[in-house]
């Protein structure tokens, strides 16, 4: 029960190890929206790197350009919309810290492959972080969680209390891509 659809190496190289209609275990215990089985909902692409820590350097070029290549081909294949373009910080915020505040998610959203905040006024945080799929899943602080998990993504940069920032960028999504439930709502 340990297993992904693509690995993508530092250098680029794509290997497939499970077939794209096959379930993956590369989710494991995770959640986004209604979804609490993400294993049978998606297709996993792991990234070999250790960049999980601020102080290391970004996503080799080779490999963001290797997973851009097979993010558009999957998503087309599959039309999946670029809001359900998840990390697993994002889908097991207790517990996953990848893909870390070194990855380029604004340059997936400017390929088309992923989303990014556009400006809006501070809203209600926490209720912005669900509309837009975000569940806690840990027993203590899910509020720092959540926190954590968002900023992972979006401002791996910032630190201390939630801020305004915070809540505008939440608010901005939240408007923009809330999730909907794909098994009841075409895309």
């Amino acid at each position: 029960e340990v297993s992904a659809h693509y690995l993508i190496s530092e250098a680029g190289e794509v290997i497939r190890m499970v077939g794209e209609r096959d379930r993956a275990w590369h989710a494991g215990r995770s959640a986004w929206g209604a979804v609490r089985d993400v294993n049978s909902h998606s297709i996993g692409i792991e990234l070999a790197n250790h960049a999980t820590d601020a102080c290391l350097p970004p996503f080799p070029d080779p490999q963001m350009r290797a997973l851009e290549g097979l993010l558009a081909d999957i998503v087309a294949r599959w039309s999946i919309r670029p809001e359900r373009v998840l990390g697993h910080s994002d889908i097991a915020p207790d517990r996953k810290a990848d893909p870390g505040p070194m990855f380029d998610w604004k340059r997936l959203a400017e390929a088309g492959l992923a989303v990014w905040p556009g400006d809006a006024e501070p809203g209600a945080f926490f209720q912005d972080l669900s509309t837009i799929g975000y569940r806690a899943q840990g027993d203590e602080n899910p509020e720092d969680e959540l926190l954590s998990a968002f900023r992972l993504r979006f401002r791996p940069d910032a630190f201390g209390p939630l801020d305004d920032t915070d809540r505008a960028m939440a608010a901005a999504l939240a408007r923009d891509y809330p999730c909907i439930d794909p098994d009841t709502v075409a895309p």
